[in-house]
């Protein structure tokens, strides 16, 4: 019989408590933040920090909203209570890049103990396909390391770049780094290729089976010539429109993309040389009475773009069919990177929790990034029931899935024993089947149920 019952507005995500907790002692044994502890120690608001994100809440101050009046979802995550959201904030200013460091290093063990992408080589006969780019976070001018660069959308704004790569197959995050707002690609290219390999552990005969899909800005031919001559995969464009315009003038025949009306692609008749052998075709889009040029690099077999793709593999391609497989093989890119920056920024919060200090900003990215890959880790067990749910990034699955009311029942010791969900909720029945399939290393699960 229960002994302690509370009401929770997100009680379906109280079952992910013990999963949670579970990845969390790795964070416990990595990260040592100097500060003195009054009631609550500096890793437990960091905790309260991260179960805000993964809550809904966009700001640090919906910690005082979000969380502290829940107190069963709180059990459930192992907290007996919740610290105010300003002392949460001094705890991650207090933050240095010693703990930040140390943050990245729990991240790559969890990868290794749960991720799917470092084992990869292992088990498919498949290249692994990493996408990587940066992404514009912006901030008031007296942030550290905010300062005017490239940011979509916002000519002449301030802020920070996000730089991310993600094995998209499996949509984990491989690694992220957090740079001022002046730096771009081409700056920090080799850093995050070379700390992927010693996160993935990559050696020569694993690089010549790994694929770097990359946009225009690591497009130079410098930048190109590091990835072949380091024995990667490649499928990228080049920067140079100048070089892009000489080449189309050299295309003979122009093929219509049947699905894109308005843009055309072609062979080039004298592509330009790297240190290893590519394949190269001009883009073309037209834009009024004018085109604009683009050139697609790659090194790919037919078989490799067919399924980057997601096209049926066939024994033949004539010319304009192989031209359409490398195009549509980049156009993933937008489900791939460009869609994990989205589903951060809408679902995650990234944009609305800014710190003036850089370390501080840095560990909130961690931390988004940390709820981000344990979103994913959780998702195929409801894949399991409706394959649908395959299409869910972390907004979705936190605003519907992690959202429904319902009563926590815990025993003694605060031992979660019974969760109890609203009944005419639309998601319940497959959360139940779901959730179903949760194993615990350290207690019994608890029991689900409507009510």
């Amino acid at each position: 019989m229960s002994k302690y019952t509370h009401f929770s507005p997100r009680a379906s995500l109280a079952a992910l408590g013990s999963a949670f907790r579970h990845l969390w002692r790795t964070v416990e044994e990595h990260v040592h933040i100097c500060q003195k502890e009054v009631r609550y120690s500096p890793i437990s608001k960091l905790l309260m920090a991260t179960l805000n994100i993964l809550v809904g809440g966009q700001g640090l101050v919906e910690i005082n909203t979000r969380l502290r009046a829940d107190h069963g979802l709180l059990r459930a995550f192992g907290c007996p209570d919740c610290a105010e959201q300003s002392g949460v904030s001094r705890t991650l200013d207090a933050c240095t890049e010693a703990e930040v460091k140390a943050m990245r290093e729990a991240q790559e063990e969890l990868l290794h103990r749960y991720g799917q992408c470092v084992r990869h080589h292992a088990r498919s006969g498949t290249p692994l396909l990493l996408d990587l780019d940066l992404t514009g976070l912006l901030a008031g001018r007296q942030g550290e390391g905010v300062s005017k660069g490239y940011f979509s959308g916002q000519p002449g704004a301030r802020g920070r770049q996000l730089a991310r790569v993600l094995a998209s197959d499996y949509d984990e995050l491989v690694l992220e780094k957090l740079y001022p707002g002046h730096r771009q690609l081409p700056h920090v290219l080799e850093e995050l290729v070379q700390g992927t390999e010693a996160v993935l552990g990559l050696t020569d005969e694993t690089r010549r089976q790994t694929i770097w899909r990359v946009d225009a800005g690591a497009g130079s031919d410098a930048q190109i010539n590091w990835l072949l001559e380091r024995g990667y995969l490649l499928l990228t464009k080049v920067t140079s429109t100048t070089r892009a315009k000489r080449l189309a003038r050299s295309v003979g025949t122009w093929y219509r993309d049947p699905k894109e009306p308005r843009r055309e692609l072609g062979w080039p008749e004298a592509p330009h040389a790297y240190a290893r052998a590519t394949q190269q075709l001009v883009i073309r889009h037209r834009r009024g009475e004018q085109y604009r040029y683009r050139v697609l690099v790659w090194n790919l077999d037919e078989a490799t773009l067919a399924h980057l793709a997601h096209q049926p593999l066939r024994h033949t391609y004539d010319s304009w069919q192989r031209l359409c497989l490398a195009a549509y093989a980049y156009d993933r890119r937008g489900g791939g990177i460009e869609t994990s920056h989205r589903n951060s920024k809408q679902g995650l919060g990234l944009m609305k929790r800014n710190k003036r200090r850089f370390c501080a900003q840095e560990m909130l990215v961690l931390l988004a990034g940390l709820i981000y890959n344990f979103l994913t880790w959780v998702r195929p067990l409801l894949i399991r029931v409706d394959a649908h749910y395959a299409h869910y990034g972390p907004r979705r699955l936190i605003r519907d899935l992690l959202q429904i009311p319902g009563q926590l029942d815990f025993g003694s010791c605060y031992q979660l024993q019974r969760i109890s969900l609203a009944r005419d909720h639309p998601f319940v029945e497959d959360l139940l089947r779901a959730f179903g399939y949760l194993s615990f290393a350290d207690a019994p699960p608890p029991i689900l149920r409507k009510i």
